[in-house]
């Protein structure tokens, strides 16, 4: 299914959503075609209402028109005015011409029942589907899948390879792929993964050789070893003696360097000689996807253990 209700902010930018915001003729060739268009809050005022940038048009969303709530749940002041200085969707509902300038009056709510109708309710797990980093806790991150409406992506379902906190692997406002894991019958709700996308530990591993130096991350310090992330689905142990200098130098988050002793696939084992590790910062670098998600709408299954592996790792939608 091709995703016609982006998350919030892809949008903004695109010839026709200008075309439209740009001027009172074009909101109101909106309004009667039922676009749902994009712009950035400027404001949130006393009365809780949100001010949107329209061109110098005043563009009101009232605080009850900010949210869709399925359950009917009261609309929090912290998801009003998080939304300040951020791109929002919204459908125009009317346009006020009683005063001394026109005021029109902005739905974001309106823009979420729409994509809840004609988008979200028909994705099924497997879907392949574009999301936008909204909020990071502890257990995961929460993603924006269209039009604002959120998603849980749980932390160990962001890679295989173990991370401490989601901002290991992502940053807030960033965009990814995602697939739909698990659509909740009574509720609706739809909870979301990203390790799917990231490749088999064979894809993974043909990236590497056995002899090869490489950096990559501790992720894990335990007694009989370290546990290096070499990709964000692939990570490999170096195992060291008991008070030796390796394990004293080694620290959760720091980059290292690696030799590769040996790749094993029947047994999903790469080994490692610790080199060095050392503290810095990661480099900017894009999540790499090992099928074409932009091309690719669904996933039946996915199988990360290598046919030859006796133990089986795999999702199956």
């Amino acid at each position: 299914m091709k995703n016609s209700y982006l998350p919030e902010g892809l949008l903004i930018s695109t010839p026709e959503n200008r075309e439209y915001v740009s001027s009172l003729l074009g909101l109101e060739r909106a309004m009667n075609e039922g676009k749902i268009l994009e712009s950035t809050v400027l404001l949130c005022d006393n009365k809780m209402r949100l001010h949107v940038d329209l061109w110098g048009v005043e563009g009101i969303i009232e605080r009850e028109e900010t949210l869709y709530s399925p359950d009917g749940a009261k609309i929090k002041d912290i998801a009003v005015i998080t939304r300040v200085g951020k791109p929002v969707c919204f459908k125009v509902v009317s346009i006020d011409y009683s005063g001394t300038k026109p005021v029109v009056y902005l739905s974001r709510r309106a823009a979420q029942i729409e994509c809840m109708r004609e988008y979200i309710d028909k994705l099924t797990p497997g879907d392949v589907i574009r999301a936008r980093i909204s909020h990071l806790e502890n257990f995961g991150a929460f993603v924006d899948i269209g039009c604002g409406i959120i998603s849980l992506c749980s932390v160990d379902c962001i890679s295989v390879s173990r991370i401490s906190h989601p901002s290991d692997r992502l940053s807030v406002g960033e965009y990814v792929y995602t697939v739909v894991k698990i659509k909740e019958a009574d509720s609706g709700r739809i909870f979301v993964s990203m390790r799917e996308l990231l490749g088999s530990w064979e894809e993974n591993a043909a990236l590497f050789e056995a002899g090869q130096t490489v950096a990559g991350i501790i992720r894990s310090v335990e007694d009989y070893g370290v546990f290096v992330e070499l990709a964000p689905n692939l990570a490999g142990l170096a195992e060291i003696r008991e008070g030796s200098r390796e394990k004293l130098m080694a620290s959760i988050g720091q980059y290292a360097a690696v030799y590769i002793k040996s790749i094993i696939p029947e047994r999903m084992k790469i080994k490692l000689v610790l080199i060095d590790s050392y503290k810095g910062e990661p480099p900017a670098k894009e999540l790499r996807y090992f099928i074409d998600v932009k091309n690719t709408p669904h996933l039946d299954s996915w199988r990360y253990s290598p046919k030859s592996s006796t133990k089986l790792v795999e999702t199956v939608f």
